[in-house]
């Protein structure tokens, strides 16, 4: 561990909240100066900056245009999917915001009505999230493209006023109509919102109902309006947990907490400053869009790349690297499955070619764990640092993560490096012990958690403790699994219920996925447990790999070598007998690998089938493979 700035920083964020974060409030611009720090006035509900007041839409916008930062680019548009690109400055982009603010307040929407924005990676998006944050209204953005089921139930739940969506979404292969979703959502919750605005997109224009408006007119009819400060503690957004079943978890995000700790990390994670350019390949619809394209690049004074497009498929695998070196990023931020998903079509990264990728410095990925053959590929393509940071949808910013700003650390693969300053995280044993270093146990973050944080779940304190607080006293339960070493670096081995028992041994899909990984066929992996009669569990390895790899020929060498490298590099206790080469894993939009699903298809069960999965078509596909379990 460093004896360090990162040393002093973390020993004073967990001694003395008061003071670090009393510090790092002053990066925030204030309407009134908050009268407490830390509010531990009602455990295990505590507030960060009560008595504070602020608005966030005038700290990402209006004071960098007041400080002379006008004419500099916040927003770079980028739609391959479209064939569009489109600049706005930070007076442009105030401009729109204002005005569209004004839209929503002529629609009635005021402080603390609930905005629904439902809309595909266009600039109309970030510009009703910040128009809602202009007015002190709580914008619910819901993934794009979600099915009526699921977008049905966050209208129940969150009750807007107004949603704001459009026309269509535009995928590499096809477009899908919004409408149709969106009035079949409104006709099958209980809550109607007064008024729809619908961005009319030239790809396929909405028949609009007596409750829309499109959002042209609104743009046409509007005054700009200024900035409603609100309290520290009121809501900023609520953003709903994905693949959720029955009443989904809306996450809250305060105005206050969100506003510094996403400053904070942008400086000291990442180390991205006023001026440079940021690209995070991810989707509004997400945490990672919320936190890292829209808030925080514009928070520092940034310039953020919002990107309608894949990694592969628009129009091949040099997708990336076409952003990174048009734009000059200085840091990029996506998935660990997007640079497989590269990998799998160019393992060479022959199209990196002819780009000019001088300017980037870091790449950072999240979101699911990053195995060290991903890392190393990357790595060596790039010719970057390459940092992994793990954090959650509850968190809204890094639980751990290599400091980049405050100081950069070795890097060892396997690890998102070392706990976040704010962020008390502990391995726990059965009985909510702290276990040795290098034990694997549950993770799980002493309370009080960090400003940016959930502070309760929407309208449901009690779903709140009994989710996240109830296992061990005092603690926010991760639901991860992993251990943290003599250095202090965190090892994440995959959701506790990733867990296999296998004859009584414990052990992590993560440590076969990683043997798995190491393959030099294999472009990605998953594992999981299937019910066994004799062991309880056995695991079961499941493989795409890489473009140009004959599975026909080799597929046979292959999987004797994969069960080989996890006898040799888990041991024998793993019991892996069987993997299977597959076409493509299951995943959510977001990137996750849909593990759960497929363990209950092996086991026979009706599968739970979350209406964030990016490819149904992929399940079916693997249903005969899944059934077929060799003991």
């Amino acid at each position: 561990m460093s004896n360090g700035a990162y040393a002093a920083a973390y020993e004073q964020s967990i001694s003395d909240p008061n003071a670090f974060w009393g510090k790092a409030a002053e990066a925030i611009e204030w309407a009134t100066p908050p009268a407490t720090i830390l509010d531990e006035s009602r455990p295990p509900f505590y507030r960060w900056f009560t008595g504070g007041r602020l608005n966030t839409c005038f700290n990402v916008l209006d004071r960098h245009v007041r400080d002379g930062r006008g004419e500099q680019a916040a927003l770079i548009y980028d739609s391959p999917v479209t064939g569009s690109k489109k600049t706005y400055t930070y007076a442009a982009l105030l401009d729109e915001v204002a005005r569209f603010a004004g839209g929503l307040s002529d629609l009635g929407v005021e402080q603390g009505d609930r905005v629904l924005i439902y809309m595909p990676m266009v600039p109309e998006a970030v510009i009703a999230m910040l128009a809602c944050a202009r007015l002190g209204a709580i914008h619910s953005v819901v993934f794009g493209g979600f099915a009526p089921a699921e977008l049905s139930a966050r209208i129940e739940d969150a009750e807007p006023k107004v949603i704001v969506s459009a026309s269509c979404g535009i995928e590499p292969t096809r477009t899908i109509a919004y409408k149709p979703f969106l009035d079949g959502a409104i006709e099958r919750s209980s809550h109607k919102p007064e008024r729809c605005v619908i961005l009319q997109r030239p790809q396929l224009a909405a028949e609009l109902g007596e409750r829309d408006i499109e959002w042209q007119q609104v743009m046409a009819e509007a005054e700009p309006v200024g900035c409603v400060d609100v309290e520290a503690t009121d809501p900023l957004y609520i953003l709903y947990t994905s693949g959720t079943t029955g009443r989904p978890k809306g996450i809250v995000r305060d105005n206050g907490g969100h506003a510094v700790a996403l400053a904070w990390s942008m400086a000291n994670i990442y180390d991205i400053g006023p001026g440079d350019v940021w690209f995070t390949a991810s989707d509004v619809g997400w945490v990672v869009g919320h936190s890292y394209i829209v808030y925080a690049p514009l928070l520092v004074g940034a310039t953020t790349v919002v990107y309608e497009g894949k990694p592969v498929g628009t129009p091949d695998a040099s997708a990336f690297w076409r952003i990174l070196g048009d734009y000059g990023a200085k840091a990029m931020f996506t998935a660990p499955t997007a640079y497989r998903a590269i990998r799998k079509e160019d393992p060479s990264a022959s199209l990196k070619e002819g780009h000019d990728l001088s300017g980037l410095q870091t790449l950072f990925l999240a979101g699911e764990r990053l195995d060290p053959d991903t890392y190393e590929w990357a790595s060596q393509t790039l010719g970057v640092p390459v940092v992994d940071n793990w954090w959650q949808t509850e968190t809204g910013w890094p639980i751990a993560a290599n400091l980049r700003g405050l100081e950069p650390m070795p890097i060892k693969p396997g690890s998102p490096s070392v706990r976040v300053p704010g962020y008390d995280v502990q391995v726990l044993d059965d009985t909510g012990q702290p276990v040795p270093a290098g034990q694997e146990g549950a993770i799980a973050i002493k309370l009080p958690l960090p400003p940016g944080t959930l502070p309760t779940l929407w309208q449901d304190d009690e779903r709140y403790v009994s989710g996240y607080l109830s296992v061990y006293d005092g603690y926010y339960l991760t639901g991860d699994g992993g251990l943290i070493d003599e250095d202090g670096y965190v090892y994440v081995m995959g959701r506790t219920d990733d867990v296999l028992n296998v004859a009584g041994h414990r052990l992590s899909t993560g440590s076969i996925e990683a043997a798995l990984a190491g393959h030099p066929d294999v472009a990605e992996c998953a594992v999981i447990g299937v019910a066994d009669d004799f062991k309880g569990q056995i695991p079961r390895g499941l493989v795409v790999l890489k473009a140009g790899v004959d599975a026909d020929a080799e597929g046979a060498r292959i999987t004797r070598e994969l069960v080989q490298r996890v006898r040799d590099e888990v041991g024998a206790v793993a019991s892996l007998r069987q993997v299977d080469i597959v076409g493509g894993l299951p995943k959510t939009r977001s990137g996750k690998i849909l593990r759960k699903t497929m363990r209950e298809m092996a086991d026979g069960k009706t599968p739970t089938i979350p209406g964030t999965i990016e490819d149904a078509s992929v399940l079916d596909r693997l249903a005969g493979v899944l059934a077929d379990t060799k003991h």
